[in-house]
């Protein structure tokens, strides 16, 4: 068998990848190993070919060999590799907005987007099928318009593509709580110019808690068809079935003062779940999307995307609610039932041409998006009390379906459908004033009708939006360090409000409903990129500025838009291979962020959103290159946090959850043909919390075994 090793420290896109195993003949090839940890020049970023450092905007990726090295077996860990991406939340697996929630540049965002096209989970996403994760920093609102990005970022995840030889890879996972995870990567030429790939992954894993688990199937099939040599067509499918049960948030009260000073009460209950298995919820995902790529010429090509999805929830959500009493707190539950349907349509013209001497690369696209939200189920039912104090908890006994449908029984829940549909037109066009100086000028035209929110009671008003984006990049050495600056905006569509007046006694005098223009979010950022040690090392240091304005404040007939936010800070990335065998990726994040016009109990605060003020993350790896323990590898991480504000604003008060580090090892044998990593996370099985106005534990120390084979 004949083959060629690919021994790089940088990996192109995917397309760009693609292409470079089609440049080669593929009849004289059976097998292609890309190495390495850098995914540079993404496509998908400014949806033009586009390299990094030419790039006004800075992006971080995560790619399948990094999830690989680090036994990654969900969506969370492989963006412990990203710069300044926190968690908030963990999957509630509720409807419509049931996935996990992080924070990046201090504001919230969901992984709403796969291959650039926007496809919503109420689950966690599986690794198998990632071939990297595109986490595009600032407010992208001209690409991507105001339904998917958060004024933070977005995170974009492009999945694995078929190529052009047999081949693939079986794996097995063992670990801590029972953990069991089987997956298979195969890839197979099945016609004269067609091939097909599929993914698949099962797994089930019990809480460090005391009750609690999830049990997932995931299969992703793909098929690739070269029409002739100009037009190809793919189709990517993702199907998604899992069964969980979570352990309720816990939410400090919002609305009274603080009666908890300390964490210590949650740390004396860390392993308290307060649930059982019995109250599950189920969460299906199925994704499609069939794309046309047709070269028009050696300077112009097209791109058609149509994109369908379907998320669905069923089952049991709850939640506990602070008593403000210092000890207890009250369940509250229901069986809910949610789903999310969306359709998709983008077109995308790329071209390149001159005016005199000056280089154009020109993007024109067309976006459709339908978003349907449809919320069911029963209604709300309280349901015992817990105490933190005792560890008493009211309604255990009948923590059961038998008992929960009983209670729900007289409650009601009306059924409501929201839609929306969006047009846009975009434009975007990288002028090359000179060699070694290039400008970006962008900008959409965003029209939006329908509800903007999966519990928008009211429709509102036809919206049309315009969205501009700046950039300047200039190259002091050529290909290898550039300076860059940008001029960014993102919106989002706001939900009307139902007002209602009152007298004197509190008799309501009247209603009206009050619609209002979108929020906007402008970024500037300055910064630099590198491409080091003959381009085996890319550093990206920026300093930004975001304002966020059109914010609603007040309440009744004192409701209006005029809150302020501000969210400023300096980040640095680091990845890449400086020398044989070592691998690094390492990142630092600062984010100054407050709401400086509103609401007074909010104003002058750090908004609960923005997560960590401080955070660092660090990988590496090192595989011995020669000896008897050759290809034997060892890796280090770290991931730590400044104390977060998770609940934060007068009248009120402050919680703290305290800052943390956590430290992980690997030890690794990577042969030919096989592999076997052993993975141990939370060395020092250290107690810490994440939340948003809620307080929740994290996992605790975990070892894991990860067998691989490849064929």
């Amino acid at each position: 068998m004949k083959k060629v090793l690919v021994c790089v420290s940088i990996l192109g896109s995917v397309a760009a990848i693609a292409q470079e195993k089609d440049s080669v003949n593929a009849k004289n090839i059976d097998e292609v190993i890309v190495t390495g940890y850098l995914t540079k020049d993404s496509q998908s970023a400014n949806k033009m070919p586009l390299k990094d450092i030419e790039n006004p905007q800075v992006y971080n990726t995560v790619n399948k060999n990094v999830i690989k090295e680090q036994v990654v077996t969900n969506f969370n860990d492989a963006l412990k590799n990203v710069t300044g991406i926190s968690r908030l939340w963990e999957s509630t697996g509720r409807g419509n907005d049931g996935g996990e929630y992080y924070s990046m540049r201090g504001f919230s965002l969901q992984p709403n987007l796969v291959n650039g096209m926007p496809a919503f989970n109420n689950g966690t996403l599986d690794p198998a099928g990632i071939e990297v994760i595109e986490a595009i920093k600032g407010p992208s609102g001209t690409l991507y318009g105001g339904s998917v990005i958060s004024y933070g970022g977005l995170l974009n995840v492009i999945t694995k593509k078929p190529y052009h030889y047999f081949g693939g890879e079986v794996g097995y996972v063992t670990g801590t709580y029972g953990l069991n995870r089987v997956t298979a990567d195969v890839n197979a030429p099945v016609a004269k110019n067609m091939f097909a790939r599929v993914n698949a992954a099962y797994q089930k894993q019990n809480s460090f808690q005391d009750a609690g688990y999830s049990e997932s199937i995931y299969v992703n099939p793909s098929l690739k068809f070269i029409a002739n040599d100009k037009l190809t067509f793919y189709i990517n499918t993702e199907i998604k079935k899992s069964d969980a049960a979570n352990a309720p948030m816990i939410f400090l009260s919002r609305y009274s003062p603080l009666s908890f000073n300390s964490i210590d009460l949650f740390e004396q209950n860390y392993k308290k779940s307060y649930t059982s298995n019995d109250l599950n919820i189920k969460n299906s995902t199925f994704n499609i999307q069939a794309q046309a790529q047709y070269k028009i010429s050696d300077n112009w090509t097209s791109s058609t995307i149509l994109s369908r999805g379907n998320t669905k929830t069923d089952g049991y959500y709850q939640y506990l609610w602070d008593s403000s009493n210092g000890n207890e707190f009250t369940r509250f539950i229901t069986k809910a039932y949610g789903e999310t349907n969306t359709t998709g349509i983008q077109q995308n013209f790329v071209g390149n041409f001159n005016i005199g001497s000056v280089k154009n690369k020109l993007l024109f696209g067309l976006d459709y998006l339908q978003r349907e939200f449809l919320l069911g189920g029963t209604g709300w039912t309280g349901f015992g009390t817990i105490s933190l104090i005792n560890q008493a908890d009211t309604s255990f006994q009948n923590l059961n379906k038998a008992a929960v449908d009983n209670a729900l029984a007289g409650t009601n829940q009306e059924i409501n459908t929201m839609t929306a549909q969006i047009y846009s037109a975009y434009v975007s066009d990288v002028v090359n004033i000179l060699p070694n100086l290039s400008a970006m000028l962008s900008l959409r035209l965003d029209h939006f009708t329908g509800n903007p929110t999966a519990y928008a009671t009211e429709k509102s008003e036809p919206t049309t939006t315009l969205s501009p984006k700046l950039g300047l990049v200039y190259q002091p050495i050529k290909d290898k360090v550039s300076v860059f600056a940008n001029y960014m905006n993102g919106f989002q569509n706001v939900e009307p409000q139902l007002v209602q007046f009152t007298d004197q006694t509190g008799n309501v005098t009247g209603q009206e409903v009050r619609y209002f223009t979108p929020e906007q979010a402008n970024q500037w950022e300055v910064g630099t990129k590198a491409s080091l040690i003959k381009d085996k090392l890319s550093v990206t240091a920026s300093y930004y500025d975001i304002k966020v304005k059109n914010k609603l404040m007040g309440t009744g007939p004192d409701l209006s838009q005029g809150g302020e936010v501000e969210s400023k800070g300096f980040e640095i990335s680091v990845v890449g291979s400086p020398i044989e065998g070592l691998n690094v990726i390492a990142g630092f994040s600062s984010n100054d962020s407050k709401v400086v016009a509103g609401d007074d109990t909010y104003v002058g605060y750090r908004p609960e959103e923005a997560g960590p003020r401080n955070i660092f993350n660090f990988w590496t790896n090192y595989k011995i290159q020669q000896g008897v323990l050759r290809n034997v590898g060892i890796g280090f991480g770290a991931n730590s946090a400044s104390e977060l504000y998770t609940l934060n604003r007068a009248g009120v008060g402050t919680f703290a959850i305290p800052s943390y580090a956590v430290f992980n090892a690997a030890l690794s044998y990577n042969a030919e043909k096989y592999s076997v990593i052993m993975k141990l996370d939370n060395i020092a099985n250290k107690k810490y919390f994440t939340g948003w106005s809620t307080v929740t534990p994290q996992r605790l120390r975990t070892l894991s075994l990860s067998l691989n084979y490849k064929f």
